[in-house]
């Protein structure tokens, strides 16, 4: 029996029916759809009641209204992503939804939270519970189907895991470093991830922005001040938000290497990144995670030449951090460079497309004029996020400037910690050069120009100061190393470096030692 669903000939065999398509899935996957619309009729009627007066007066009709509000929501949703996920798998639209009807059954679990005995927590932790289970479900689900997300969550768990269990023994086995440090949650388990920068970021998140948090900018502290209302607890929030956007940084990095060369190029590529000794980082309160997810989503998107897609990406990934306008060169140069329908000129053609490939370019800067002009109404200084890298030392000047005083630190401190540092810094930079310098030629020119500008900009802030930090975002040399990784040996080296020093990394980052 076919898993595929069968239409009349005709006109009609080619119109998808959400309607018959339901009912072929069978009594099971409508009974499942229909509980998740429970789950979110419940969740309606929460909101709708406790934030108007006037349909709290009315809380039994409002309750109806939101139940079957709920309910079709769900099947228009099970059946537009059913539909979805058969086109991305080419699997039966009916095969598609019965396994994703499984998804949307999770969802019944806020209804479920509401009627337990046992305390689960507030009705937005409960939906963000149900939330999370269905994702969940249904990143199995397309691991089963799709071989692109099965590579990407087996290199994810098995690299996530280990990270979180040294971290965690770590910071209970080994003593922190000496000093009084700021605790991100009582909790001790929680609170290894919230170190460093990671306490910026969850209080701008908590209070809004204060002093040198402007150094920060703002997508990332906002997304936890959002999120952080479903899980209660801020630090959970951007534990989420890291890991869930590392994961679907990883998916577009796979895809976007696996179209420029093959599997086992992106393959290699998401893993070399993976067990990146900064890639503690990935898993933690830093915009690492996020900031990556965005320039290889926009990336991948530029070279799809969905251009307002990639601006809005690019738009985002600027207001996460000051180097996400680098994406406006990328931009630019596969604008230029001829396509595979001919001369570059064909994106202009129409107007259509003329104006889509010019919105995009103006979004990717949008996001950080946007942050600029907040600072200007705040503090009358559209760069003061600049200015104020002043406290930790930064100032604009010519690359070789970091290099001198990173240098004559080494040669001038008698203190081993700084020597370590600076030593490490310095080893990380020359490295990120030497990738680039000898594997430019294997890129295309856009990855090779926002590679050389991605280690520029920080080169050029007068410090070595977080350079292994700066590299693990760098995804172009990843990819460089993914080419050389067909050698054997190569493979060998790259994995023999990386692991021993994403161990210590941990460790080090774990217990309050400075690693970026």
């Amino acid at each position: 029996m076919s898993a595929q669903a069968t239409f009349p000939e005709g006109t009609a065999s080619r119109t998808f029916r959400p309607f018959d398509t339901a009912l072929a899935c069978g009594p099971l996957a409508l009974l499942l759809v229909a509980c998740g619309g429970t789950g979110i009729g419940l969740f309606l009627w929460y909101v709708a009641v406790t934030r108007s007066s006037v349909l709290a007066a009315w809380t039994d009709t409002t309750l109806i209204v939101a139940l079957l509000a709920g309910v079709a929501l769900a099947f228009v949703g099970w059946s537009w992503y059913g539909a979805y996920f058969a086109r991305r798998a080419v699997v039966g639209t009916v095969v598609a939804m019965r396994w994703d009807a499984l998804s949307w059954g999770a969802l019944g679990l806020y209804g479920l939270s509401l009627l337990s005995p046992v305390w689960i927590g507030t009705p937005a932790r409960s939906a963000g519970l149900a939330i999370a289970a269905a994702a969940l479900i249904k990143v199995l689900v397309a691991a089963r189907f799709v071989h692109t997300v099965r590579d990407v969550l087996v290199t994810f768990v098995v690299t996530r895991l280990p990270i979180i269990v040294i971290a965690e023994l770590a910071s209970v086995v080994i003593s922190q470093r000496p000093g009084v440090h700021f605790s991100a949650s009582t909790n001790p388990l929680l609170a290894v991830w919230g170190r460093w920068d990671a306490v910026h970021y969850l209080d701008i998140a908590r209070r809004g922005y204060y002093g040198t948090d402007m150094a920060f900018f703002p997508l990332y502290p906002a997304l936890i001040s959002v999120v952080g209302r479903f899980t209660g607890n801020d630090l959970v929030a951007g534990l989420l938000i890291s890991n869930v956007a590392f994961f679907f940084g990883l998916l577009f990095f796979y895809k976007l290497v696996e179209h420029e060369y093959d599997r086992n190029v992106a393959h290699r590529a998401i893993f070399y990144m993976s067990i990146f000794p900064a890639a503690v980082f990935f898993s933690a309160v830093y915009t690492e995670a996020l900031f990556f997810a965005l320039t290889v989503a926009s990336f991948y998107y530029i070279r799809e030449h969905k251009w307002l897609t990639a601006g809005v990406l690019g738009g985002l990934a600027a207001l996460t951090r000051v180097e996400g306008v680098l994406l406006f060169v990328p931009y630019l140069i596969e604008i230029f460079m001829p396509s595979s329908g001919g001369s570059w000129k064909a994106f202009l053609q129409t107007r259509g497309r003329a104006l889509r490939v010019t919105a995009g370019a103006a979004l990717i800067p949008a996001g950080l004029l946007l942050y600029m002009a907040w600072l200007w109404v705040l503090r009358g200084d559209p760069l003061y996020f600049s200015h104020v890298q002043s406290h930790w030392d930064r100032h604009f000047s010519p690359p070789w400037v970091s290099f001198w005083h990173g240098i004559m630190l080494i040669a001038t401190t008698h203190n081993p910690a700084t020597i370590s540092n600076q030593i490490i810094e310095l080893a990380f930079t020359l490295m990120m050069i030497a990738v680039l310098l000898f594997g430019f030629q294997r890129l295309r020119p856009s990855f090779s120009a926002y590679m050389a500008l991605s280690i520029l900009a920080p080169l050029s802030t007068s410090s070595l100061m977080s350079m292994p930090r700066f590299a693990l975002v760098l995804f172009p040399m990843f990819i460089i190393l993914a080419l050389w990784g067909r050698r054997v040996w190569v493979n060998s080296a790259i994995v023999a470096f990386s692991l021993p020093l994403l161990g210590l990394f941990t460790v080090l980052f774990a217990d309050w030692y400075w690693v970026a």
